[in-house]
């Protein structure tokens, strides 16, 4: 593959430690707004791979509210563009609470710290992992929320809280 393919898929901008968002602004690759978005894409990444050791059948829903999540963040509220992008609302926080309520009526959680995957099956390993990859995205976010004064990202903060909640669920009693 030679240079002239390459540019396809690299803008060589990142050679000097800059990136574009995709209201095509440029920032320094280590700004929050790039760690974020690289948390966020580590735990869908993550997810994808636990999808392929448990089957759970929602990941790939939650895997795209990520990557909706993942367009708002890495886009200027204030560009026109921003419009045109699927929002977080309180129905992705919904789903998110109905896969909750229907795991916790068979749930046998107790009120004890547990050992992050060493308690469980290797797919319940998964669910931890993946918890833990979405506490830090969340804190990134919050991060960012609070950097950038972005509070249209309420509910998509929202979505990340109730998701790691989601994942311990799973992580104590996944079933295949």
């Amino acid at each position: 593959m030679g240079i002239k393919h390459l540019r396809h898929i690299s803008t060589t901008k990142g050679d000097e430690g800059r990136s574009r968002n995709y209201s095509n602004e440029e920032l320094p690759k280590d700004d929050v707004l790039f760690e974020t978005l690289g948390t966020v894409d580590e735990l869908s990444a993550f997810l994808g791979l636990t999808f392929h050791h448990t089957k759970y059948e929602h990941i790939k829903i939650i895997q795209d509210t990520l990557q909706a999540i993942n367009s708002l963040i890495a886009t200027n509220p204030k560009r026109e563009n921003y419009a045109k992008l699927r929002q977080i609302d309180e129905r992705d926080i919904e789903f998110i609470e109905d896969q909750e309520e229907k795991l916790l009526t068979n749930a046998d959680i107790e009120n004890r710290f547990y050992l992050p995957g060493s308690e469980t099956t290797l797919p319940n390993a998964y669910f931890d992992y993946a918890r833990t990859i979405c506490r830090r995205a969340e804190r990134a976010m919050v991060r960012f929320i609070n950097e950038r004064d972005r509070n249209d990202l309420s509910c998509a903060r929202k979505f990340m809280n109730r998701l790691s909640d989601l994942l311990f669920i799973l992580a104590r009693n996944y079933a295949q």
